[in-house]
């Protein structure tokens, strides 16, 4: 293994210059994907990480057997009422694709989840629309209101640019209408007529919605968004009375509704964009509901009349020790979904005529769970589908009676291969950042794992975009924790985990503290006596990737492997391009680097390509996809080569792209199970545990 040389990427410096500052890059040129160099640098660095790591072969097989063997293969999805039939997904053992099912209601109680539906009927086979393509894709799939059709949209080559089809699901046959180049979503009229749905401008951000008569060739442009910074979607309400456009930035939102019986008639505004201000709206009937941050950081909710949509009144005033994230509203009664300490939550409120009773909070024993909406699609429906998991408990699905408050177990995910759940125990531990913040930490391991310092970790992380990495119970995952692995999850600022401010203080000009968070939880793992700095894998994608190369550049010795999936490690490249995908977007979660020099040194002084430095650096496995339209495979490939030329003594820096994917990885499960099963093995070895 010694003997093997990565392949070396030749320099070809390009000088970039702004506000007075002149960096010189070696590595932008491997930014043409068409190139035949750059092609031929990325399979060379894909040939050096399979022999680098071809004496794990045995154990990746072993990995993937056994997270093959601990699911259930041949299963579906707990079917969801809506218009008179039950929908829901079936998986085939040895097939990539779910298929997607329905079967007509007969009674109150869906199918049982176990066997053969009687009079089921296939809508989509996920299998047949991939054929033989190396990646598969699906943008919506979607049935009109009446039953009759199914719009669905498929993506062959991981860009997200998707051809909408529709179905006659009377027929079985394909309506000759088909859509290039949409994206995701679509909304139908009430009568089934007409569907919405979206288009990406060329720098991939969904700006137009566009409406489609069927059997009409020439569409029309409903909305378009001049302003770079929003994105548009559009959905059919649930009670099927609006079609609702949203627009969008990181900071500011605005919503328009269509009467759904009159695809062509006028839009109205709910409320004018207001700068900072961000609100959602669910149509309750008689009423509008506005969940907004209008006068509260953590969001209140208010009331509308349906005639005049921009007169709020609150219902429910936001504090500090709750973030309100939505509601659901149904003939009788809403539900509310929220966090409060680093947990999320769900809540019933009662119709009392045109008002809405106290929150009724659902109540769990364990001390680490996830709860979250499920698929609800009837708007008269007295119960109310939810899911729960928690680092310990699979996926389970739950109906409650929103009336009686009555639970009703409906499926937990099987695990099969003689696992024993009660083997496995959770803990939630603070660490405490270098200003005194307490940071959640969430933990799983096996019973017999002792706190001896020695335990191997893998520490994951995000801690970007409010977006929150709440518990969650993983099949692969219990591959690494019967080897003695521990599980962290840290829940850094730049998250959501403990409300708007947690958010706001890991962004812009207090980014830094998403990275020291996560140093300061390694840390603390330590100082507990879980673990030795060289027993961490830091790991983490995308916005995480880019916490992987910050942590990397600022604590290389707080770690013994990072593990860096599509990462955003060139980022201040990125957000001073506006011609590339969603940059103009992401100025306002990172700030604008082109017009602000503060913003621009700030962002240089965190950038993990630019960062890199004559240091030693623990071995980091970079993992990429060609066709990602979010994380160019670039941003990795160029900090590879750069880690290579730079850092000092020893460097162990694998690359791999895959060559027919995007951003999400391999489309079908059992390739993703491979894709894993690799990391794994990777990080094992690095531990000492292969």
């Amino acid at each position: 293994m010694s003997e093997l040389n990565p392949p070396v990427a030749a320099k070809k410096p390009i000088e970039r210059t702004h506000h007075g500052d002149v960096f010189v890059d070696d590595y932008e040129w491997l930014r043409d994907k068409t190139d035949d160099e750059v092609l031929g640098y990325l399979r060379a660095e894909n040939s050096y990480t399979e022999a680098r790591t071809a004496h794990l072969e045995s154990l990746r097989e072993a990995i993937f057997t056994e997270i093959s063997d601990r699911t259930l293969q041949t299963d579906l999805s707990v079917p969801a009422r809506r218009a008179g039939y039950w929908y829901y997904t079936r998986t085939l053992e040895g097939k990539q694709y779910a298929i997607s099912c329905r079967v007509k209601v007969d009674g109150d109680e869906p199918p049982a989840t176990d066997g053969e539906i009687p009079g089921e009927e296939i809508m989509l086979d996920g299998n047949e629309v991939a054929g033989d393509s190396e990646f598969f894709s699906l943008g919506t799939v979607d049935v009109s209101p009446d039953g009759r059709l199914l719009a669905y949209s498929t993506d062959l080559t991981g860009d997200e640019r998707f051809t909408l089809r529709i179905k006659n699901l009377d027929t079985g046959e394909l309506l000759p209408d088909e859509l290039p180049a949409v994206h995701y979503g679509s909304a139908w009229s009430a009568d089934g007529s007409t569907i919405f749905y979206t288009k990406v401008d060329d720098a991939w951000r969904p700006h137009q919605i566009w409406r489609h008569t069927l059997g009409v060739t020439d569409d029309v442009l409903v909305m378009e968004e001049p302003d770079e910074r929003f994105w548009v979607g559009v959905d059919l309400t649930r009670n099927e009375q609006a079609i609702m456009i949203s627009l969008g930035s990181k900071l500011t939102s605005e919503v328009w509704l269509l009467d759904a019986n009159d695809p062509t008639g006028e839009l109205v505004v709910v409320a004018p964009r207001r700068e900072g201000v961000e609100y959602d709206v669910e149509h309750a009937g008689d009423q509008l509901l506005i969940t907004h941050n209008a006068d509260a950081a953590n969001f209140s909710l208010a009331s509308a009349p349906l005639d005049s949509p921009g007169d709020w009144t609150t219902l429910i005033e936001g504090d500090e020790s709750s973030r309100l994230l939505g509601v659901d509203a149904f003939a009788d009664h809403v539900i509310l979904y929220r966090r409060r300490d680093a947990l999320t939550e769900l809540a019933i409120m009662r119709r009392e005529g045109s008002a809405f009773g106290a929150p009724e909070a659902l109540t769990f024993e364990e001390p680490i769970y996830t709860v979250s909406p499920g698929r609800n699609d009837e708007w008269h429906d007295t119960r109310y589908r939810f899911s729960y998991t928690s680092l310990v408990t699979p996926s389970t699905t739950y109906d409650v009676d929103v009336v009686t408050g009555e639970r009703r177990l409906l499926k937990q995910q099987p695990v099969l291969g003689g696992v024993d759940l009660s083997d496995y125990t959770q803990y939630r531990e603070w660490a405490t950042a270098p200003d005194g913040t307490q940071v959640p930490i969430s933990i799983v391991a096996r019973k017999d794992v002792a706190k001896d310092g020695n335990a191997p970790v893998e520490l994951y992380g995000y801690g970007s975009y409010e977006a929150s990495m709440d518990p969650w119970f993983s099949i692969s995952r219990l591959s690494l924790l019967d080897r003695g692995m521990v599980f962290a999850i840290a829940h850094i600022r730049g998250g959501g985990e403990m409300g708007r401010h947690w958010y706001d203080n890991g962004k812009t000009l207090t980014k830094r503290n998403t990275f020291t968070d996560y140093i300061a939880c390694a840390e603390h793992l330590v100082k507990e006596g879980w673990t030795r700095p060289e027993r961490i894998v830091a790991q983490g994608g995308s916005a995480g990737g880019l916490l992987m190369g910050a942590v990397a550049n600022l604590a290389p010795q707080a770690f013994g492997g990072v593990i860096a999936v599509v990462p955003f490690v060139d980022a201040l490249t990125t957000i001073l391009d506006p011609s590339l995908p969603l940059t103009v977007i992401e100025w306002e979660e990172w700030g604008n680097p082109l017009e602000d020099a503060e913003v621009y040194q700030y962002m240089k002084s965190y950038s993990p390509y630019e960062n890199v430095t004559a240091q030693q650096y623990p071995p980091i496995l970079a993992i990429t996809s060609l066709n990602d339209t979010r994380v160019f495979y670039v941003e990795p490939a160029k900090w590879v080569a750069k880690l290579r030329s730079t850092a000092a003594g020893k460097v162990d820096v694998l690359l791999k792209t895959e060559m027919e994917a995007g951003h999400g990885g391999r489309s079908g499960r059992y390739d993703a199970w491979r894709e894993l099963a690799f990391a794994f093995a990777w990080e094992l070895d690095v531990l000492g545990l292969a």
